[in-house]
């Protein structure tokens, strides 16, 4: 398939004449990249070579074009680089900057008008004096149709460009309200995202708030247990108390026994020296005895019966030594056990005494050691607490921002309705305004048909042009005056005031219609004047009160249509 051109060639005749100006009208596609060195030439069928062009014209194009738009656009081709007529066909082709042949028209001949044929007579009025001329013109029906086809293409132009106005207002407010509609989605996204993120911050303090609730839990069962601890401790300690002084109780009875043990110990130290001291005794009892038997071996024979009384006696007291010796081995024996069991008990008071004071250690160990846990523990309850106020602060200051952002965005709701109760409103209001003042126009244009049948019926000539009606401001002595009702506008009796007292002041029903037409917007001073003249033209007339008043009368009251 062929490419598509990128200039289109409109309106190309089939006939041209060399007499007249030649217009080829062309568009311009978007794919097409316009040059001021772009031009437009007339070739001869059969060309082969953009060079063989009998004349050229440069391809212009209006004023505010933008590249890769379409536009139209139209070059002029004089008479006097025309061709001649002959049969031979030529083409409109237009070439780009870099020689490219990028569309051509289709063929065409020149050819001369037919001197009869093609000849038009054309009458024109011309005014001399009192009388009317007219004028008969002989033109060549080509010029004739080329300047109805001019006049054609300049309306048509003008058409274009009003719409390319129209078009281009159009698109500006389509791309205004697209950037409104743009911003206010991205204002919508940016509230919908921060109440996003105010609902996960809400959702994030919610956590913290469980799991600082859970902490406080913790640290509550945590307090709980070191208070059972403690009063576990606090009975332990009172046990170990009272196994102390049960301890103490028990070493003052070890005490005490202990003396009663030295005490017997000094009675039978004592008796074994008056036992020792009462052998003393005798052993020297014992030598005086037997220096006496050396002495008296004589009187030994005679005393051995005192001998033997003596040995006896000696025996009885060998008897009683061994018996003492033989207590004295047992109070030896009795007092190594008493001095044993002292040694033991004060083994076993040194013994208990160091448990005692190892358990007093730990117990005081134990006892710095809770206090410092107490301390600790302590320290992070009221870190915890302070933190927990902390961030109840921050969760009432996010409560706070989070009720000032859902009532600003509430004000923006409410305002954002208002708006478009006012947006509805005014279109409501211009509605009716145009609704009015078509009522108004259709008013008017039933007042001027009355008038002319009014005319018609009394057969007034029309000769004299009236006296337009004035809008203008009303007197200071009718501004009291009552308002009139549409009825009044369209009754006989006002056209009959306004047509037969054209040089007095304006009545209230007059200022009332001026009002009302000030009001509906369409009554300027040129309008008025451009009306004036427009219906002085249409309606020549003269109506005399007398004659019209009477049948004005007669239809005051009944209705217009």
């Amino acid at each position: 398939m062929d490419k598509q051109p990128t200039v289109v060639f409109r309106n190309v005749g089939q006939f041209y004449f060399p007499q007249t100006r030649v217009e080829c009208h062309y568009s311009l596609t978007p794919e097409h990249q316009w040059s001021n060195k772009d031009w437009i030439g007339i070739f001869k069928m059969g060309w082969s070579s953009v060079r063989q062009y009998y004349t050229y014209s440069w391809a212009l194009v209006p004023e505010g074009y933008t590249e890769r738009t379409s536009v139209n656009c139209c070059a002029h081709f004089y008479a006097c680089y025309l061709p001649r007529p002959t049969a031979a066909e030529y083409q409109f082709v237009y070439v780009d900057k870099m020689g490219k042949v990028c569309s051509r028209s289709r063929p065409f001949t020149f050819c001369a008008p037919k001197p009869l044929e093609e000849l038009e007579t054309l009458k024109e009025e011309q005014d001399e004096g009192d009388g009317e001329e007219e004028l008969l013109l002989v033109i060549p029906r080509a010029q004739l149709l080329q300047t109805q086809l001019e006049k054609c293409l300049e309306k048509q132009a003008d058409l274009q460009q009003a719409f390319d106005v129209a078009k281009k207002n159009i698109e500006n407010e389509k791309e205004i309200i697209q950037i409104e509609r743009i911003e206010w989605k991205m204002e919508r996204d940016a509230m919908k995202e921060e109440i996003i993120e105010l609902r996960e911050n809400l959702r994030h303090s919610c956590e913290m708030m469980k799991r600082l609730e859970e902490k406080h839990k913790d640290v509550k069962y945590n307090q709980e247990n070191l208070t059972s601890e403690l009063s576990k401790l606090v009975a332990e300690k009172t046990e170990n108390q009272e196994q102390i002084k049960d301890l103490e109780d028990d070493i003052k009875v070890l005490t005490d026994r202990e003396k009663e043990a030295n005490n017997e110990l000094e009675r039978l130290k004592d008796r074994v020296k008056k036992m020792s001291s009462q052998m003393m005794h005798d052993e020297e009892k014992r030598k005086s005895l037997q220096m006496e038997a050396e002495s008296s071996i004589a009187e030994v024979r005679g005393l051995q019966e005192r001998l033997e009384a003596s040995d006896h006696a000696a025996e009885c007291l060998r008897r009683e030594l061994r018996e003492l010796s033989t207590r004295q081995s047992n109070t030896h024996a009795e007092l190594h056990q008493a001095r044993l069991q002292v040694a033991q008990l004060t083994l076993q008071l040194s013994k208990e005494d160091l448990v005692l004071r190892e358990e007093r250690a730990n117990s005081a160990l134990e006892r710095e050691a809770y206090k410092h846990a107490a301390e600790t523990d302590k320290k992070k309850f009221q870190d915890l607490t302070c933190e927990l106020e902390r961030k109840e602060e921050w969760l009432q200051e996010e409560r706070m921002e989070r009720d000032n952002l859902e009532a600003e965005l509430g004000r923006e709701k409410v305002l954002l309705s208002d708006a478009k109760q006012e947006l509805q409103e005014l279109k409501a209001s211009l509605r009716k305004i145009q609704k009015e003042k078509e009522e108004e126009l259709l008013n008017k244009q039933d007042l001027v048909n009355y008038v002319r049948l009014l005319e018609q019926r009394l057969g007034i000539a029309p000769q004299t042009k009236p006296s337009c009606v004035s809008h203008g401001s009303s007197s200071e002595g009718d501004e009291d005056a009552p308002e009139a009702s549409p009825r009044s506008l369209s009754s006989p009796l006002f056209l009959s005031d306004q047509l037969g007292q054209p040089d007095k002041a304006k009545t209230p029903t007059e200022t009332h219609f001026q009002i009302r037409s000030n009001e509906i917007g369409f009554d300027t001073q040129d309008e008025r004047k451009h009306r004036c003249e427009t219906r002085a033209g249409e309606e020549k007339q003269l109506i005399i009160p007398e004659l019209v008043n009477p049948v004005l009368s007669e239809l005051a009251d009944s209705p217009m249509w």
